[in-house]
């Protein structure tokens, strides 16, 4: 069967060479390579970031099947899969703020952080609010599936198990709709990833906590799951996580300054293409 991979970016500034290994990694994978912008977040995402994205790639020489998914597109889709979830009584309205979130975690409690930051303490569950953030009751999601399991085919290859236990204390309820954007990054991606057919999801190590999540919405939504390739981070010279604010290291810049694609692929430690 062929291997389908995808390279999902968000607009919302100029690429660097992380993003450049991440591409080229998602490229190599793949049978079929697609591209998908990520940009539900309109307040932050730009047309001339998303112009930069395809000229940056193209310069890479990376080649992607179209037409290409933009996730702003797509609400509809989302919106079906809330439905869904809501409908089997897996969701429920919060009106917490993140300040809320924080006065409410008291001590063993506060400190545990998962994917989203703190753990939500489940505030609002039981009190029936009408508008707010959509979260997910993971206690009662992951009573309705049982144990969840995916493939690690990157960093920590293997088969990775997580309990109720796991998702109730280190997860929590995340949210599944923010309510200034009718979505959320969990919900799309895994909407996302079985609309384009994606087999192997390759993303950063930094992506690999949330992975949980995208596996019971999966398995709540009646979705495939795919195999996982976490790869390493492009880090700087202190060892921070390259980030889009890092202009100095953005792939225009380096092409303007000169250097080749081959010269990129030298940098984050990959052979000549």
């Amino acid at each position: 069967m062929a291997r389908v991979t995808r390279f999902a970016p968000s607009p919302t500034g100029p690429l660097h060479l992380g993003h450049a290994y991440a591409a080229l990694i998602a490229a190599a994978r793949g049978d079929r390579f697609f591209l998908r912008i990520e940009d539900i977040d309109t307040g932050r995402c730009k047309p001339e970031w998303e112009a930069a994205i395809y000229e940056d790639l193209e310069w890479l020489g990376l080649r992607f099947e179209t037409p290409v998914m933009r996730q702003s597109a797509r609400i509809p889709a989302y919106r079906n899969a809330l439905a869904r979830l809501t409908n089997r009584a897996f969701t429920y309205h919060s009106t917490c703020t993140r300040g809320d979130i924080r006065a409410a975690l008291s001590a063993p409690q506060e400190g545990v952080l998962g994917p989203d930051g703190p753990v939500y303490p489940g505030t609002c569950r039981d009190r029936q609010h009408s508008e707010g953030a959509l979260r997910l009751n993971i206690g009662k999601a992951m009573q309705a599936v049982g144990a969840i399991h995916f493939t690690e085919t990157g960093t920590r290859p293997g088969d990775h198990i997580f309990d109720s236990a796991h998702m109730t204390t280190c997860v929590g309820d995340i949210v599944l709709a923010r309510r200034d954007i009718g979505t959320s990054y969990h919900l799309a991606v895994v909407v996302d990833d079985a609309a384009q057919g994606i087999t192997e999801v390759t993303r950063g190590e930094d992506l690999f906590d949330a992975t949980p999540i995208h596996v019971l919405l999966q398995r709540l939504l009646g979705l495939p799951t795919p195999a996982y390739y976490h790869h390493r981070l492009i880090r700087d010279d202190y060892g921070k996580r390259l980030a889009k604010r890092d202009d100095a290291r953005a792939l225009s810049r380096y092409r303007a300054e000169g250097a080749t694609p081959a010269d990129i692929r030298r940098m984050v430690g990959l052979p000549k293409g």
